[in-house]
């Protein structure tokens, strides 16, 4: 009982006093808890779900009406109920965002750069906007004019980034190592001058000192099914946002004292301890004409849900 109250009021502390906004919240709910398991959900349904965060009905039929009119979120009618799911257009994109949170940084790297060189030949500035706001998502930097740098890009998010812009087949994507010559600058230099590590450093020092204390609070502890989702709900918001602002740099590029590892184990032990609990709250409150099996998916995350 001390331990179910000791837990309430940390959520009571965290919805206080760092409330979440509604709108950014109900995409990470689509993510982690809608996604998989089917991607629909009926309003109804959602406005329960966000109930326990203290978020009303207004500002949930307000929030997802926004998402809709910016392309994230599509309606649908069945009789008189509304049915909101995931936008087509925008699946691939939003599924790439949140696969960097489940799965952890290998470190990995060949010592090869990927460059990603504009053309001079669009002057489409609106254009040019979009595709350096999310190269910058994905870790990229700009190195010199229309010259856009990283030590271990995921290509595949590379090319979806260049044909969503309009620039498949408009930019030259190449990779870069140094040449062994002793005036040249080498190309690891340009961390300390274009990627600022110690703000990202910062943000997981927050992040660690916002959650490890539930560690302790939730170890072999069977929560109650609402207070496991809203923690994992917050755990997932917290740590995507934080994570959006990650590089993903190779371990030899990243600060000595890097603080991304321990806090993505913080996660990955808060998730698992919130799992079950949270998935059996889902589990009554989703319509199980959209509910699908969703076991594989979501017992792969953090390297397995156990």
């Amino acid at each position: 009982m001390q331990t179910s109250t000791a837990i309430q009021a940390w959520i009571d502390q965290q919805l206080t006093n760092n409330p979440p906004r509604a709108k950014s919240l109900v995409m990470t709910v689509f993510g982690d808890a809608i996604a998989p398991h089917g991607g629909t959900i009926w309003l109804g349904s959602l406005i329960s779900l966000m109930s326990h965060f203290g978020i009303n009905d207004r500002l949930v039929r307000t929030s997802v009406f926004r998402l809709a009119e910016e392309g994230w979120l599509e309606s649908r009618r069945d009789g008189r109920r509304s049915n909101y799911q995931l936008a087509t257009a925008s699946y691939a994109r939003f599924q790439h965002a949140y696969k960097r949170v489940y799965v952890p940084q290998t470190g990995k790297w060949d010592h090869y750069w990927t460059l990603v060189i504009m053309s001079g030949d669009d002057n489409s500035s609106s254009n040019k906007a979009s595709l350096k706001k999310e190269l910058l998502w994905e870790g990229f930097r700009m190195i010199n004019a229309g010259v856009f740098a990283h030590p271990q890009a995921d290509t595949a998010a590379l090319q979806n980034v260049l044909g969503r812009n309009g620039y498949a087949g408009l930019c030259t994507v190449c990779r870069a190592s140094d040449l062994d010559l002793p005036d040249a600058r080498p190309l690891p230099s340009l961390i300390s001058s274009h990627w600022q590590l110690d703000e990202v450093n910062i943000a997981y020092k927050s992040f660690i000192a916002e959650f490890s204390p539930l560690k302790s609070l939730v170890q072999g502890q069977y929560l109650p099914e609402p207070a496991a989702f809203v923690i994992r709900s917050l755990l997932i918001h917290s740590f995507r946002r934080t994570q959006l602002h990650d590089p993903n740099l190779p371990t030899s590029l990243r600060p000595e004292a890097w603080l991304g590892d321990e806090a993505y184990r913080l996660c990955r032990d808060l998730y698992r301890a919130c799992f079950k609990p949270a998935e059996d709250l889902l589990n009554q409150v989703l319509d199980p004409e959209h509910r699908q099996d969703s076991s594989l998916i979501l017992h792969a995350r953090f390297g397995g849900i156990l």
